[in-house]
């Protein structure tokens, strides 16, 4: 790797890493998908390029191959049938072991600047990641594009630059001299190596493949270790995509390309399998509880960063914004059909009401309002299917027919299917809006992932207050919110969270929403609470996926 390749990223490097010190506004990839900065033929380019993949083998040429496999159903309907490469896992293993030593070699900066050039092929390959990311996750167009790409990117060159700050605290070498009185002094001179901590594991999502995915990877990989992604079984087209450019890239490097593969299984005991194994030193994971959990009791000799599932709340107090903050809010639950880990679950409304601008409003009043919110921001077909996108999951379409049923509470906004003119058989669906009491735990205290929405009638705002720091503390959470004028209210409501250790949203009213986060300035979880372990991206992130090894001697 020579110098020129670390000074062609020097500025965007710098640049991050002054972000990430000031907490501004910045990022480096365009998140609009203009033909002005993309290329003015880039949206059929990239549709052509990730079309060319379907019902194709993606090869590779990863070791240990054992076979084919094609899991993918998109859900706007069809299966995708792209057949990716089976391979056995210890040989995996032991070629990423292998590339390890020459990747340690080239040191911090080399590796940084390797990262670097990766996240701009990435970035220049954004529409056909975009196209990946909509039809395996059914995010709709605007959102596979911002959050599959440029936001992704964003956040694995965040991670990048966390992990060059970190190791460039760590000195090349030292001259040790301690003074003796009347005799010499003693010399040493101390050399400090930056070696990783051996082969990581990212586990992907089927929601957000790259955006969870990207992380995990770029702050191992920039930290010296070889890395192993295993993506979610019906989002493997985005992950594959990405490894097959970083692995190009790698070898016109002089960097063997197995430093990085992709893990392809049908069965989950192979996975569970490779996550035991004792040269896996470090695991990060985006999911379901059950099996982080497994994780987390099983997986001892590795260090895992898990984000599991969580209970998002807000608190309603009283606006002086009432109809923007129920737009806020109808967007919030609407994003994606619910299907974002960030997305408000649970509304704590006072029995008595809220005052707002507009008057005093009853919580029959709020919750039918804020029904009428959803129904105006869904009304127009074109609108609702930019806004929900499609349901991912065949367990979160079960989920919601069973919240719709009435056993959780009073239904005060029903589902309803809306069709897709390009997609007959995507599954479509508006979030279901539940009326219940604070004490009807069972049904709201626990995630329910998806376009399910809960309106929990509590005494008052300090019930609320108590209640979502409970449930923060026992189920975890992402983001938690409140609508307030008056300032106790709030502050008390930051203090519950410092508390339960979650991240707050004030009085967000225009076009910024709870279940968003910025690279570069917000703090994706803290680490704090059950939700997740690990927060991207801070220091703790990637300070611990390298350890330094010392020399010294006399001179």
């Amino acid at each position: 790797m020579s110098q020129s390749l670390f000074e062609k990223h020097r500025p965007t490097l710098e640049a991050a890493v002054d972000a990430i010190a000031s907490r501004g506004y910045w990022a480096a990839y365009a998140e609009m998908p203009s033909p002005k900065v993309y290329g003015e033929t880039a949206m059929d380019d990239g549709k052509r390029a990730c079309e060319s993949c379907l019902g194709q083998q993606f090869a590779l040429d990863q070791p240990g191959q054992t076979g084919w496999m094609d899991s993918e159903r998109s859900p706007y309907g069809p299966r995708l049938k792209v057949s990716y490469p089976v391979c056995d896992a210890r040989a995996l293993i032991d070629a990423g072991s292998r590339a390890m030593p020459e990747w340690q070699k080239i040191g911090a900066a080399g590796r940084t600047a390797i990262c670097l050039e990766i996240i701009e092929r990435l970035n220049q390959r954004s529409f056909e990641l975009a196209h990946a990311v909509m039809m395996t996750t059914g995010q709709g167009w605007m959102m596979a594009f911002q959050a599959g790409a440029p936001h992704a990117q964003d956040r694995a060159l965040e991670a990048v630059a966390q992990a060059w700050r970190e190791q460039n605290c760590v000195p090349r070498e030292a001259i040790w001299e301690k003074p003796q009185g009347k005799n010499p002094p003693l010399v040493l001179r101390k050399h400090f190596e930056i070696v990783g901590r051996g082969i990581a594991l990212v586990i992907g999502c089927g929601t957000f493949p790259t955006w969870n995915t990207y992380p995990g990877l770029f702050a191992a990989l920039a930290t010296g270790n070889a890395v192993i992604v295993k993506p979610h079984p019906n989002a493997i087209l985005p992950v594959a995509m990405s490894i097959r450019i970083i692995r190009e890239v790698l070898v016109e490097n002089g960097i063997g390309a197995n430093l990085v593969t992709l893990a392809a299984f049908a069965d989950g005991a192979d996975t569970r399998n490779l996550a035991q194994h004792p040269a896996v030193r470090s695991i990060d994971f985006t999911g379901g509880k059950a099996f982080g959990n497994w994780l987390l009791a099983n997986c001892r000799q590795a260090q895992i960063y898990a984000e599991l599932a969580g209970v998002n709340n807000i608190v309603i107090d009283s606006t002086d914004a009432y109809a923007a903050m129920l737009r806020n809010l109808a967007f919030t639950l609407s994003l994606y059909s619910g299907q974002m880990c960030t997305t408000s679950q649970v509304l704590f409304i006072p029995a008595t009401g809220i005052a707002t601008d507009q008057g005093h409003k009853s919580f029959d009043d709020v919750a039918g309002d804020l029904a009428q919110a959803v129904e105006a921001l869904l009304g127009k077909a074109e609108v609702a299917l930019a806004v929900l996108g499609a349901v991912q999951s065949p367990d979160t379409l079960r989920r919601i027919e069973a919240a719709s049923g009435g056993s959780l509470g009073k239904v005060i906004l029903a589902t309803r299917k809306v069709e897709h003119p390009d997609f007959p058989d995507a599954e479509v669906r508006t979030p279901v809006l539940i009326a219940c009491q604070a004490d009807d735990e069972a049904a709201w205290m626990e995630e329910r992932f998806g376009p399910i929405g809960f309106l929990v009638k509590v005494a008052d705002t300090a019930a609320a207050i108590a209640l979502s720091e409970r449930v923060v503390i026992e189920q975890g959470a992402l983001t938690v919110g409140v609508y307030s004028t008056s300032e106790e209210v709030i502050e008390a409501m930051t203090a519950a969270t410092w508390r339960s250790q979650v991240a707050l949203s004030i009085n967000l009213t225009s076009g910024v929403f709870v279940n968003q986060s910025a690279a570069f300035s917000d703090y994706h979880g803290t680490g704090g609470n059950p939700a997740a372990n690990a927060s991207y991206a801070d220091a703790a992130f990637v300070a611990s996926r390298f350890r330094v090894v010392q020399r010294r001697y006399h001179l």
